[in-house]
């Protein structure tokens, strides 16, 4: 039994059940909240508690799905290559919103953090949640956060906003496909993107293309703006 569980198709197998099982409620209930991802975690989190089996063993083979995730990313080059005559079109406001969104999220993350009397190294850790998780990790790393608290941060960001985003676009009255997209590659990086390419492929274009940009804007502004920070109010 040992060695099965050490076994990375162990890991493997147990993700991909949990993710189907997931997709199972989701497609029954047709309600956003249910996120296959979301439902997910809590699955593996329960199995691997009632079974006591150790998240080290899990990971053997759950790492291999995070190997997969570079390619995924890679992918989304596609339906941005269909649709790059929107980006030429629109290259000033889509860069500008970019710009926007990645300022505001890090200014909020700073604001609320500090307000709800975090610690500099969780301040340092959320900071990068609203990009992707590659990313988000190296600029924890690199600021002095830590890096596993990013990572959930990371993914439950990505999920949030893919709940939310499709009812805020509802209620605000927001039908503009290229806004759209980079409202949620701005703020839920590759899981929002998954959900935009849900919605049509001109959103799933324009959220791919919002995440690598604000990813790269975050590795500078990050640092910067908590230096700022540092300077007005320390």
């Amino acid at each position: 039994m040992s060695e099965l569980v050490k076994s990375p198709v162990f890991g493997l197998l147990i993700s991909l059940i949990a993710f189907q099982a997931g997709a199972y409620v989701k497609k029954k209930l047709k309600l956003s909240v249910f996120n296959p991802l979301l439902i997910a975690i809590i699955l593996v989190i329960l199995f691997l508690t009632l079974t006591n089996i150790s998240y080290e063993d899990y990971n053997y083979g759950g790492r291999m799905i995070s190997f997969f995730l570079y390619p995924a990313t890679v992918s989304l080059a596609l339906p941005l290559y269909r649709k790059f005559h929107l980006f030429r079109k629109n290259v000033l406001p889509i860069c500008a919103g970019i710009l926007c969104g990645a300022v505001s999220s890090i200014a909020c993350t700073i604001f609320l953090a500090r307000l709800f009397g975090l610690s500099e190294k969780h301040t340092l850790s959320l900071i990068p949640k609203s990009i992707t998780t590659p990313i988000g990790m190296a600029v924890s790393e690199q600021m002095g956060g830590v890096p596993p608290v990013t990572v959930v941060a990371i993914i439950i960001t990505g999920i949030l906003g893919s709940i939310t985003g499709p009812f805020l676009y509802r209620v605000l009255k927001i039908n503009d496909k290229v806004a759209m997209g980079i409202a949620m590659g701005s703020s839920s990086h590759a899981i929002g993107t998954a959900k935009a390419v849900e919605i049509g492929e001109t959103e799933g274009a324009m959220s791919g293309l919002t995440m690598a940009i604000a990813g790269i804007a975050t590795v500078f502004l990050a640092p910067a703006m908590w230096k700022l920070y540092l300077i007005i109010f320390q």
